[in-house]
């Protein structure tokens, strides 16, 4: 809590000390940066990519467990065939035969699709960071970029929480928020959509 109150009075008073007097204006904007992330179209495309790499995990995963069932089923098959009085001693020993490979071959299957599942997890979240960080890039490029060519002194997240989840920007003018002309700038080269009938 005393960290926290720490923090926010460390920038209150960084604050203070920048913002311009009145003679010397300067430009203050603010941004909601999750807002521009979410309405990039850039960012609706990586989302549908992950989600389309997910359920092809999903399915492959889906596919591997059937196979392990199916192996399962067969150890029991034999199982119950085992237990059969009629079974000769011959038939006996082949079915034991079979059935521990089944069930070495089963075993196999189940590490497998341990190994599957933490690969593809890790693979699909190492796929979501680097989505993430280039799209990132892209608006943080597009932000400067007008930052610069506006003039701006200085430009805050208004998204953005404190570690004590509080927003970091208490209150701002809406005619400080520039996030619809980037939103405009990031969207300007989106693939138009087919028109619905």
């Amino acid at each position: 809590m005393l960290k926290s109150i720490l923090s926010a009075t460390i920038l209150a008073t960084a604050l203070i000390a920048f913002v311009p007097s009145a003679n010397a204006q300067g430009k203050i904007g603010t941004l909601d940066m999750n807002a521009i992330f979410t309405q990039y179209y850039k960012t609706k495309d990586a989302e549908t990519k992950l989600n389309e790499a997910r359920a092809a995990a999903k399915k492959e995963l889906d596919d591997r467990l059937e196979n392990l069932k199916k192996s399962m089923d067969e150890i029991n098959k034999i199982n119950a065939d085992l237990d059969k009085p009629e079974l000769s001693k011959d038939a006996k020993t082949k079915a034991t035969a079979s059935r521990d490979a089944k069930v070495n071959d089963a075993r196999n299957l189940d590490r497998e699709i341990t190994e599957f599942r933490s690969t593809r997890e890790r693979q699909l979240q190492e796929q979501f960071v680097r989505m993430r960080k280039d799209i990132i890039d892209e608006i943080m490029k597009v932000v400067n970029d007008k930052v610069k060519a506006a003039g701006y002194d200085i430009v805050f997240d208004k998204s953005g929480m404190s570690m004590g989840q509080i927003p970091v920007l208490i209150y701002s003018r809406d005619d400080l928020d520039f996030s619809k002309d980037i939103v405009t700038s990031l969207n300007k080269n989106a693939p138009k959509t087919p028109a619905s009938n």
